[in-house]
């Protein structure tokens, strides 16, 4: 690991799994589980040498995690330039900046600098609520972007996606159950047809709490396979067996 300075506030998080460290601020934003499991459950298409794109790249977790699966580039979007900063230092800490890079900018902007079509692998943690006349955001700016669809909403997220990836290329996106047939109605009409499906539980015996999806471009309706559940947690709040593995085990 190359030697890093922190500015104030920061601090390092690794995931030894993947030996990958990530500089965070709490103050602003930090990964969260969901982030490891999205790369964890993202596949890799041939040898992986296609581009990968990380959408809503936030610090560049999701990416850089997935990053020792795929032996091509990968570029990490973040429109907020405090946490592409964060994103492109981590890069350096992890000797990646021959694969790995940041595109500082909305990711509806960002195809002047992506061909179209040119994408193996999308993928987005994205924000979870839509924004409604009642809704009640964080006062934090950082964390309103990341939680609420204000630059953004899944149909949008969606097209970027559709519009970022090769024929037959691949989304793979966590979210919340809530938001299962607002997701299955953006994918359809943008031609993004959903494969696989893995939900996320809290503890044995709870409602999933998250949803991790892989879906197709231009793919074949119809098929779609339902993964053994992942349960995150025992009953003292320690990790399970399995997601320990995923933390702590052999590189995936």
């Amino acid at each position: 690991m190359n030697e890093v300075i922190l500015k104030e506030g920061e601090r390092i998080d690794g995931l030894p799994s993947q030996n990958i460290n990530i500089i965070q601020n709490p103050d602003m934003f930090s990964y969260s589980l969901d982030a490891i499991l999205l790369a964890h459950f993202a596949g890799v298409k041939g040898k992986g040498q296609g581009l990968t794109v990380d959408l809503g790249a936030g610090t560049g977790a999701v990416g850089l995690f997935y990053a020792p699966k795929v032996a091509g580039p990968v570029t990490l979007v973040e429109i907020q330039p405090e946490l592409a900063d964060m994103a492109v230092r981590s890069i350096a800490m992890n000797n990646l900046e021959m694969r790995v890079n940041v595109l500082r900018s909305d990711m509806k902007a960002i195809f002047d600098d992506i061909r179209p079509g040119s994408v193996e692998t999308v993928l987005s943690n994205p924000p979870y609520f839509p924004l409604h006349e009642t809704t009640k955001t964080n006062h934090d700016e950082h964390y309103e972007l990341a939680r609420h669809e204000l630059t953004i909403d899944l149909p949008g997220l969606a097209q970027v996606a559709n519009k970022l990836l090769k024929n037959n290329g691949k989304f793979y996106m966590v979210h919340r159950p809530e938001r299962l047939t607002d997701i299955f109605s953006a994918f359809a009409a943008r031609k993004l047809m959903i494969k696989r499906i893995q939900f996320v539980y809290g503890k044995a015996n709870c409602e999933a709490n998250m949803v991790l999806i892989e879906a197709i471009k231009s793919g074949r309706p119809g098929g779609v396979r339902v993964m053994p559940p992942i349960v995150a947690y025992e009953q003292s709040n320690e990790y399970t067996a399995q997601v320990q593995d995923i933390l702590y085990g052999p590189v995936w």
